[in-house]
């Protein structure tokens, strides 16, 4: 029972700490840039309650660690944003976009420099902290990653869509109806077929080790 324990809330907290400063990130950037949609709607905030989704933040994690999935995926319920009242709004709708993966990579940051903490805190706290840090680190960078990846209604998609030209741009925004089911078939149809490599890992495995070991390198730690 207490490794059950050790095991949610040394990934629950991190995980859920992280979606709810990246999705209180866009519309905090949002709000500041002229739609204050989210900000009305209680949206900017670092209260987890009001970013958690059930399904997507609490049983699908939940699910991938306790059957020994090979990645860890989820997703809070989007933060509201109306680009059209966004002063600029293909150049504002780039950091309304950018904000969440880059508080993530900051997030990173901050857990990498918590290891510095470690010394002066009381002996039984030490092992659940070191593992809460860990994965703090880990899923803030898997997160900044996989939300630039280029397709909409991910992060990354959203950020091309405003740098593109612009008949590129409704092309790539055209396929944000499509966008998670094309994202699900990729995490989980090579599992159901017997694939022994999931193609997302592939994808997303050399920026997170880079960025990974980029943090540790920046603060001392390698």
């Amino acid at each position: 029972m207490e490794s059950v324990i050790t095991t949610i809330t040394t990934w629950a907290l991190p995980l859920i700490f992280a979606i709810t400063l990246h999705e209180a990130a866009h519309g905090f950037v949002a709000w500041k840039l002229g739609d204050d949609t989210a900000y009305m709607l209680g949206r900017v905030s670092f209260n987890p309650i009001r970013h958690i989704d059930p399904l997507g933040t609490l049983l699908l994690p939940a699910v991938l660690i306790f059957s020994g999935a090979p990645f860890l995926f989820g997703y809070a319920r989007p933060v509201p944003v109306n680009f059209a009242r966004l002063r600029h709004p293909r150049r504002d709708m780039v950091w309304v976009a950018a904000a969440g993966p880059l508080t993530n990579l900051a997030l990173a940051v901050v857990s990498a420099l918590g290891f510095y903490t470690l010394a002066v805190m009381p002996d039984a706290l030490v092992g659940w902290l070191v593992l809460n840090l860990q994965n703090a680190l880990l899923i803030n960078i898997v997160l900044a990653v996989f939300n630039m990846l280029p397709l909409p209604p991910l992060d990354g998609g959203r950020v091309a869509v405003g740098l593109l030209p612009r008949r590129m741009a409704m092309r790539l925004a055209s396929v944000e109806r499509y966008g998670m089911f094309i994202l699900l078939a990729v995490l989980f149809l090579p599992g159901l077929f017997g694939a022994r490599f999931n193609i997302l890992a592939t994808v997303i495995g050399p920026p997170v080790n880079f960025l990974y070991n980029g943090i540790l390198n920046l603060v001392g730690l390698q």
